[in-house]
């Protein structure tokens, strides 16, 4: 019999193996959560996975669909630009408050996670096409710990899991990072330099601006690859 730390601990493991999953493109959106699959692949019981999935579905990288149960998110362009408003919304205030409230530890973290991401190649070795999964974990720490000087913890929740569901929208893309128009090096050094400054209206305009370049080049490849489905192939001469 599992105790209940006991089965906290499987839930907090499959939930973070789930989550996993889903952001590294290996449970693809749409795609049905069936409980007898993924209690094999997982080694673990309904109960649990269903704890997890709850927990996933409160971050927005699941849903329940009623006959159904729980799918990963789907995506579509409507949604990206209505999550992408609802995160510059959410974003910009809570970095508002991390600017006004963060203490020197919040400074030194933050500097800390910039280092990090600065040093962490962007593509995987050898593939152009795939972002590392190394700096997939270091940009997200990177944005966690600028905004968390803000001391509003559900807010910070709330903003912070918009980020995660923004993430199911990378599979719709090639790297969105190695445009000839980008420099992400750049962009989150002025994020850094604005918080550090403790400018509250040039930090929250930065992290909007950093946020719809995003969104508008996922949209762009979005739109490629319904031309590419759409365009009639050739066909082989006998």
């Amino acid at each position: 019999m599992v105790s209940k730390g006991g089965q906290q601990t499987l839930s907090d493991d499959v939930f973070a193996r789930l989550r996993a999953d889903i952001l590294g493109g290996r449970l693809l959106p749409g795609r049905r959560l069936n409980y007898p699959e993924l209690s094999s692949r997982y080694d673990v019981s309904v109960s649990v996975l269903r704890d997890a999935l709850v927990r996933l579905s409160e971050q927005g990288l699941v849903r329940s669909v009623p006959h159904q149960g729980f799918v990963v998110t789907p995506v579509s362009r409507e949604m990206l630009s209505e999550l992408t408003d609802t995160r510059i919304e959410l974003e910009s205030l809570a970095l508002r408050r991390a600017v006004a409230e963060g203490d020197l530890a919040w400074e030194s973290r933050l500097v800390a996670a910039h280092n990090t991401l600065k040093r962490t190649p962007y593509t995987a070795d050898g593939d152009h096409q795939r972002v590392d999964g190394d700096w997939a974990v270091t940009h997200a720490a990177f944005h966690e710990a600028l905004l968390d000087g803000c001391t509003n913890r559900r807010l910070l929740q709330i903003a912070l899991g918009l980020r995660d569901e923004a993430e199911l929208y990378r599979r719709w893309s090639q790297p969105v990072g190695d445009e000839p128009s980008r420099d992400l090096i750049s962009e989150h050094r002025a994020l850094l330099d604005a918080a550090l400054a403790r400018d509250p209206d040039m930090a929250a305009a930065t992290l909007s601006a950093h946020i719809r370049h995003t969104a508008d080049l996922l949209l762009t490849a979005a739109e490629r690859l319904d031309r590419d489905a759409a365009a009639p192939r050739p066909t082989s001469s006998t």
